[in-house]
C-alpha cells in the first residue's frame, strides 16, 4: 500500500514523476517551486531564500486548554490588541463537573479577553477547533497556528501547524516562528479506495509506515496524484489531521473543483485558489500510495503506528494480544493487572466500547457511513456501548436534517455535542481492563483516561468509523467494514451557519480596552522564574528508558485539564502517572535551591558542589528529566511550562520526538540538552550534573559544552549537545523563560 523512496524526485507539470536529475534544475531551485515552499517563502518575513525561515502566520486558533495561559503569558509582555485573527474555541474543558466553577471561569475569561483584545470566541459545544478552523478560518496559501498539535489544514490549501504556546505568545507580539528551511516529502496518492475503506485506514497505514523510522519527522508533507481526485473533502480531512502523528511538520494538498466547492458552500469563496507545484518541483523523498489496495486497520495500544490490517488481526488475535499485554507490564509492572486475552470469545477479539468523536472522526461523512452500516440493527444491550460526536454543530445539525442522527439513536448509539475529550481521557473513559474501538486521533498509554499508578488499566484501537460500525452491528466483535453490505443513501452534507452567526463572538478588529478581564479564583499568574546564573546544577528527579516518553505522560491529560489555568495546582500532575514520586522530589530540590539562595546552602548541595570546586553563590540548583526521546503527541506547553513551575533547568535525551516539546522547553528556560546515545551510562535519580560556564556558553553562540555527572561511582565525564538555538532562544534560555525575555526587551 505504501511505498517509501528515500532519494528525491522530480514531478513535472504536477503529473510526471522523473527520478533522473539529468537537465532538471538544481534541488535547491525546483525545491522552491513545491506548494509549501512557496506558501512558507511568502509568510517569511526576511524575505529571501535563505536556509532559515522567519514566520509569520494569517490567523491562529487555540482551545480553552491553552488560551488562558498564552493570554496572560502574552498579557504580562505587552499585549495590546491582536494583531491577527485569534479563534478561541471551548472544546476540551467543555464539562464543567471538575472543579466546580473553574472550567466556566475560564470560558468566561475567554470572552472578555475576545472582546478586550479582538478576538474570535466559539462558545463551548459549539465545535472541535480544527472543524471550525476548517469552516472559518481556512484559506488556501494561507497559514494557521494553533496551541494543538493537529492543527492540520493543508487538504483545503492551508498550512497548519501545531506548537506551544509561547510560540503563539510570539505572534500575538507581532514576532515570529523561526524554522530551519525544512526538506519536502511527497506524497503520491493513486487508485480509489474500495467501499468500506476510510481516511483512518489510509492514515494509519501512514503512520505505520513512517513513525518508527522518522522518515518525515520534521519535513512537510505535500500530497498530490490521481488518487486525489478520487477523494472527498471529509475524506482528504480525515488523513491530513492525522498526518501529526507521523512526527511531520505540516502538510499541503494541490487544491481543486471539490476544495473550492467546499469553500463556495462555506460562505467564503474568495478564500479558494488553486494551488499545484510549479513546471519542475523537487521532493526531498517519496511516499507513494495505491488507495485501491488500501484495506480496513487496527491500530493496537499504545500508538497509532502499532497497526495491522483487521483480517491479519482476526488470523492471529491471541499473539497480537498477548503481545500488547506483555508491552503493557513492561510499562507499567506489577501496577496493573492486565487481562486482554480474556476478550476472546470462541477466538474472536470483541470490543467493550466505541467511539466516533473529534477532528478526524466527527465528521459528517464517517456519521453518514456509520449510520448507514447500523440501519435496523442494533448494538445491544449487553456491556459492548457506543457514542458519536459530530464535529461541530453545523454538522450535528445536518446529521438531524438527514436522518442520520435518527438511524444511529435507533440503533442504540448515544449521540452527543462537539467535545474533544473522548479523545484525552475527558469523557467516555472505558472500564478497567476495557477495550475501546475509536476513530480518534491518539491511543497512548494513560490517554483514554485510565490510572495505572492506582491499578487501571484500559486500552483504546484506532479503528475507521465504517469498521466500528461494522464491529457495533456485529455484537462488538472486530469486524472490518469491507466484510459486510451496505448502502449510503443519505443526502450530501449541506452547511448552515446561523447556529454560528447566533452564538459565535466575532470580534477580530474591534479590540475594547476598557473591557476588564473576567478572573475566577482558579485563575493564577505565572510563578516567579528566574534568569539562568552562571553555572548550573542539576539533579535528576525522573529517570525514563522508555522508547519514546508521550506529553501525556508529562503532564496528564483528563481532569488535570480543569486546572490549566492555575500553574502550582497543575504542576502537582507532572508525570504523575509515570513517575509518581517526581513531584516531591522536585519541591524537595525547590526548597534547596530556595535556601541556597538565601545563603543557607544544603549539605547535599554543598557537598556536590564541593567535588567540582564550585561556588553555591553563582550556581542555579534545579531539578532535571532524563528520558530517551521525550514529547511526542499533544502540543501542549503545560508538558514544560510545569517542570519550570517545579523548578526544572534542563531535559537531557538522545533527540526530541518533536519540535514542538523542544520548543516548549525553551520558551519555559528549560535548556533542551541532547547526548550521543554511545556516550551513556546508567543515570539514575539522584545524580547531579554540573555543567560549568553554562551562560556564557548558551550566549556566545556555543552548541556543545562538558559536564560532570556526580553520582555515587564518584566523577563521570559527560558532553552535551544544545544546537540549532536561534539568537532569541539563547537570549530566552538565559533569562529563565519567555515572558522574562519580553520582559528584558521592554527595559532595554
Amino acid at each position: 500500500m505504501e511505498e517509501l523512496i528515500p532519494q528525491g524526485v522530480y514531478l513535472k507539470d504536477g503529473k510526471t514523476l522523473v527520478k533522473d536529475a539529468a537537465g532538471m534544475p538544481s534541488a535547491e531551485e525546483a525545491r522552491e517551486n513545491t506548494i509549501a515552499y512557496r506558501i512558507l517563502r511568502s509568510h517569511d518575513v526576511d524575505g529571501s531564500r535563505g536556509k532559515k525561515m522567519r514566520i509569520r502566520f494569517d490567523a491562529m486558533v487555540s482551545h480553552d486548554i491553552t488560551y488562558v495561559g498564552i493570554i496572560q503569558t502574552a498579557r504580562a509582555s505587552g499585549l495590546e490588541k491582536f494583531p491577527l485573527p485569534y479563534a478561541m474555541t471551548n472544546c476540551h474543558n467543555s464539562l464543567c463537573a471538575v472543579g466546580g466553577t473553574i472550567n466556566e471561569d475560564d470560558h468566561v475569561f475567554g470572552l472578555s479577553a475576545a472582546k478586550k483584545y479582538g478576538g474570535i470566541y466559539v462558545p463551548a459545544n459549539q465545535a472541535v477547533i480544527h472543524q471550525y478552523t476548517r469552516e472559518a478560518i481556512a484559506e488556501c496559501g494561507n497559514m494557521v497556528l494553533g496551541s494543538d498539535s493537529h492543527t492540520r489544514y493543508g487538504s483545503l490549501g492551508c498550512m497548519g501547524v501545531g506548537e506551544g504556546g509561547g510560540e503563539l505568545v510570539k505572534q500575538l507580539l507581532k514576532n515570529t516562528w523561526d524554522i530551519n528551511a525544512p526538506e519536502v516529502v511527497l506524497v503520491w496518492l493513486e487508485g480509489k479506495p474500495k467501499k468500506g475503506i476510510g481516511p483512518h485506514d489510509v492514515a494509519i497505514s501512514l503512520v505505520k509506515a513512517v513513525f518508527e523510522n522518522g522518515f518525515v519527522k520534521n519535513k512537510v508533507l505535500e500530497f498530490a496524484g490521481p488518487g486525489v481526485e478520487n477523494l472527498s473533502i471529509d475524506f482528504r480531512n480525515g488523513i491530513d489531521v492525522m498526518t501529526t502523528e507521523t512526527t511531520c511538520l505540516s502538510s499541503i494538498w494541490i487544491t481543486d473543483g471539490k476544495v473550492e466547492e467546499y469553500y463556495r458552500m462555506h460562505g467564503r469563496p474568495q478564500a479558494y485558489r488553486k494551488l499545484a507545484p510549479g513546471e519542475v518541483a523537487y521532493y526531498d523523498s517519496m511516499i507513494r500510495i495505491d488507495l485501491s489496495q488500501q484495506e480496513a486497520m487496527i491500530a493496537l495500544p499504545f500508538h497509532p503506528s502499532n497497526a495491522y490490517t483487521i483480517h491479519e488481526f482476526q488470523k492471529n488475535p491471541k499473539a497480537i494480544l498477548e503481545a500488547v499485554e506483555a508491552d503493557a507490564r513492561k510499562r507499567f509492572g506489577d501496577k496493573i493487572s492486565i487481562d486482554l486475552v480474556g476478550k476472546l470469545r470462541d477466538g474472536k477479539a470483541v470490543a467493550d466500547q466505541a467511539l466516533i468523536a473529534g477532528c478526524s472522526g466527527g465528521t459528517y461523512e464517517n456519521l453518514s457511513e456509520a449510520a448507514a452500516i447500523l440501519k435496523g440493527k442494533t448494538i445491544g444491550n449487553d456491556y459492548f456501548t457506543m457514542s458519536a460526536y459530530p464535529q461541530s454543530t453545523p454538522v450535528y445539525l445536518a446529521t438531524t436534517r438527514n436522518h442520520i442522527a435518527e438511524e444511529l439513536l435507533e440503533a442504540g448509539v448515544v449521540i452527543k455535542p462537539a467535545f474533544c475529550g473522548p479523545c484525552f481521557g475527558a469523557g467516555d473513559v472505558p472500564a478497567n481492563n476495557g477495550l475501546s474501538i475509536r476513530h480518534t486521533t491518539r491511543n497512548f498509554p494513560n490517554r483514554e483516561g485510565s490510572k495505572p499508578g492506582q491499578g487501571q488499566i484500559s486500552l483504546v484501537c484506532l479503528m475507521d468509523a465504517r469498521s466500528i460500525a461494522a464491529t457495533a452491528a456485529n455484537g462488538g466483535v472486530i469486524t472490518a467494514a469491507t466484510d459486510i453490505e451496505y448502502n449510503d443513501t443519505h443526502a450530501p452534507y449541506s452547511f448552515d451557519d446561523r447556529i454560528y452567526k447566533s452564538r459565535v463572538y466575532y470580534g477580530y478588529g474591534h479590540a475594547d480596552p476598557s473591557v476588564e478581564l473576567r478572573y475566577g479564583p482558579n485563575i493564577k499568574d505565572w510563578p516567579k522564574m528566574y534568569p539562568m546564573q552562571d553555572n548550573m546544577l542539576l539533579e535528576l528527579a525522573a529517570v525514563i528508558h522508555d522508547p519514546v516518553t508521550t506529553t501525556d505522560e508529562l503532564i496528564p491529560s483528563g481532569e488535570t485539564s480543569s486546572y490549566r489555568s492555575n500553574p502550582i495546582k497543575l504542576s502537582e500532575f507532572t508525570l504523575s502517572r509515570r513517575v509518581p514520586e517526581y513531584v516531591g522530589i522536585c519541591k524537595r530540590i525547590q526548597q534547596e535551591d530556595r535556601e541556597r539562595r538565601e545563603g543557607k546552602v544544603p549539605a547535599d548541595v554543598a557537598e556536590a558542589l564541593a567535588k567540582v570546586g564550585a561556588p553555591a553563590s553563582d550556581t542555579s540548583f534545579g531539578s532535571c528529566v532524563f528520558a530517551n526521546k521525550p514529547g511526542d503527541g499533544s502540543a501542549r506547553e503545560q508538558a514544560a511550562s510545569c517542570q519550570k513551575v517545579l523548578g526544572g533547568d534542563a531535559n537531557i535525551c538522545y533527540e526530541y520526538a518533536t519540535k514542538r516539546y523542544r520548543s516548549n522547553c525553551i520558551n519555559w528556560g528549560i535548556v533542551p540538552f541532547t547526548i550521543a546515545p554511545e556516550t551513556a551510562f546508567d543515570y539514575k535519580p539522584g545524580d547531579f550534573v554540573f555543567i560549568k560556564g553554562i551562560r556564557e556558553a548558551i550566549l556566545s553562540g556555543k552548541e556543545e559544552i562538558d559536564a560532570k555527572v556526580i553520582c555515587a561511582e564518584g566523577l563521570k565525564d559527560i558532553h552535551l549537545y544544545f544546537r540549532n538555538l536561534t539568537a532569541d532562544e539563547r537570549e530566552i534560555l538565559a533569562d529563565g523563560c519567555l515572558m522574562n525575555y519580553y520582559a528584558a526587551q521592554k527595559g532595554k
